[in-house]
């Protein structure tokens, strides 16, 4: 069975386009061709468009997918901080909670 990799890409057709922690902003070109340019490189990297959904009329986020390649899921688990022990309250008294 085919496992899937995907990628959410978020278009402010004012001018930035923002996926996974990196942004790009518009140089001196039309907006239509921004976005047209990016999508373009990511369809040369084997991702395909598969849902649009719009926030505003100004921007939006758009999903896509590829089957998954080595690399793919390496960031997906980032390592976890050690939890404090925390004990049990007396009882009787009121509980407390560290954030």
């Amino acid at each position: 069975m085919t496992q899937w990799a995907y990628k959410v890409v978020y278009i402010d057709y004012r001018g930035r386009i923002s996926c996974e922690g990196q942004e790009t902003l518009i140089g001196n070109e039309r907006r239509s061709a921004f976005a047209r340019r990016y999508l373009n490189s990511l369809g040369r990297e084997s991702w395909e468009l598969v849902a649009v959904q719009p926030l505003t009329t100004n921007s939006a986020y758009y999903v896509f997918k590829r089957p998954a390649q080595e690399g793919d899921f390496a960031d997906e688990h980032p390592e976890k901080q050690p939890q404090e022990e925390q004990t049990p309250p007396a009882s009787g008294g009121p509980t407390v909670e560290n954030a």
